[in-house]
């Protein structure tokens, strides 16, 4: 059958792609819809045809899936925050362990069970930092919000059941500043106007809150007016950032911060653990599944007094807390300066002595770690960004051949590549995928391994 754009058909939904789509075939050729629930029967328009498949667009559903719901956002259908919504819960939980099960069967000689996704309790409102892009609407007023999926048209904010409530309302109140004292909005075409973004963090534990005003300059007109009335009205805010960014960049925050007022952190708890959050530096989004996760992946390291844990790409020291309890020491390794200094005072003040956190990039530092101090490890952990891990590192990892690794990861696609290098050598014991972004297609999975033969 010749699939040609702008045509409809009525097809079966098969299966879930990685992104939450439903999966049909004509004539055994592939079409993605957005929207679609595998046993769902629906009625589609094509709207794009490639050589090896073709994308619906959803026009009516004949038959339903006992996993459809309600969706519960009125920005749903426009915003890229989450794409789940429409599905009950339970079973978004178990198209996560599908889709990372399916990776397995794909690329791994041994076919370990993929167990139950670790979900929550209550999975709503779960982060704790919250990004605002600036926009101006057709009328040219000053809006805040979300971007529309795949654009940098902004949607006006409404109530968002994914983030922190507190977060909307300082957004919404510093919007109204803005509108009332007329000061200007970015415009990525002209590359003039002063407020870019919003970003605000908040500490679940502490109810400590950092407000990160992203400016396309260094100076705020009225700014001593802001603070004023901002801190009156949120008195749970601790720390006011100016983060300069004139770049032409989609990267949110620049390098240059300025305090202007409270102190350059804020705090949170998790676990037993206190720690210090800075601006720049990378803290769990979901702390109550962080705690779970950072747990698990404690728990599958075995760790004992004796050994000496490597933690790659290890922030402001979060895991690499909770691992030195039970290591005799901890080396962490943080591409972000910042970072590692906010490390090295949560080491301090949680009277933390056995750690010692190094900056640079995992790739330099490993490789001079083993090849040139001759450190070697018991436990190699690590928790990489999106692409995984690169050759040299793995290939240093097989050098030393630490007794037990642990691999956190928030791409399963990579993970399951470079799990794949450890394979010879290595037997892949246990992979949990844990549900840190509930109601959006991504997962994060812990997997561990051990090396074979050991004794």
């Amino acid at each position: 059958m010749n699939i040609q754009k702008n045509q409809e058909y009525i097809v079966e939904i098969v299966d879930n792609g990685f992104e939450g789509e439903g999966i049909a075939k004509i004539d055994n050729f592939t079409i993605f819809i957005p929207g679609a629930i595998k046993g769902e029967k629906v009625k589609i328009l094509i709207v794009k045809v490639l050589s090896s498949h073709a994308f619906g667009k959803l026009l009516e559903i004949i038959r339903k899936s006992e996993a459809r719901q309600e969706v519960d956002c009125p920005t749903y259908k426009r915003c890229g925050g989450c794409n789940l919504r429409h599905i009950k819960y339970e079973e978004t939980l178990r198209m996560k362990q599908n889709a990372v099960q399916s990776l397995v069967n794909k690329t791994l000689k041994n076919k370990v069970q993929v167990q139950e996704v670790v979900g929550m309790e209550n999975p709503y409102y779960y982060r704790n930092k919250a990004q605002y892009p600036f926009g101006l609407s057709k009328d040219g007023q000053p809006i805040i919000g979300i971007f529309a999926n795949r654009t940098h048209e902004v949607i006006p904010m409404e109530k968002c059941l994914i983030q922190n409530p507190i977060s909307e309302e300082i957004a919404k109140f510093i919007l109204q500043f803005i509108k009332e004292n007329k000061l200007s909005i970015y415009d990525e075409k002209s590359r003039k106007g002063l407020f870019r973004h919003i970003v605000i963090k908040v500490g679940l534990k502490t109810n400590q809150i950092m407000c990160i005003l992203v400016i396309n300059g260094k100076i705020i007109p009225q700014e001593k007016k802001l603070v004023e009335t901002l801190t009156k009205k949120f008195p749970t805010i601790r720390s006011i950032i100016k983060n300069v960014n004139m770049k032409n960049t989609n990267v949110i925050l620049g390098q240059e911060n300025i305090n202007i007022y409270g102190d350059r952190y804020i705090e949170d708890a998790l676990g037993e653990y206190t720690f210090k959050i800075s601006p720049l530096s990378f803290y769990q989004v979901n702390p109550v599944q962080a705690e779970k996760l950072y747990n698990l992946g404690v728990k599958m390291a075995h760790i004992s007094k004796d050994d000496t844990v490597f933690d790659l790409y290890c922030g402001i020291g979060t895991i690499s807390l909770f691992m030195a309890k039970y290591a005799k020491k901890v080396y962490g390794i943080e591409i972000v300066k910042e970072a590692v200094e906010v490390a090295r005072k949560n080491a301090k003040s949680n009277n933390v002595e056995n750690t010692e956190f190094i900056a640079g990039d995992v790739e330099v530092v490993l490789d001079e770690l083993i090849n040139k101090q001759g450190k070697n490890a018991d436990i190699v952990m690590f928790d990489p960004p999106r692409k995984g891990l690169d050759k040299t590192s793995i290939i240093n990892i097989l050098k030393i051949m630490p007794k037990k690794i642990v691999y956190i990861s928030c791409n399963p696609a990579t993970l399951i590549r470079d799990l794949a290098d450890f394979e010879e050598y290595y037997d892949i014991n246990t992979i949990i995928p844990v549900d840190m972004f509930p109601f959006t297609s991504h997962v994060e999975v812990c997997a561990s391994l051990e090396l074979k033969n050991y004794q």
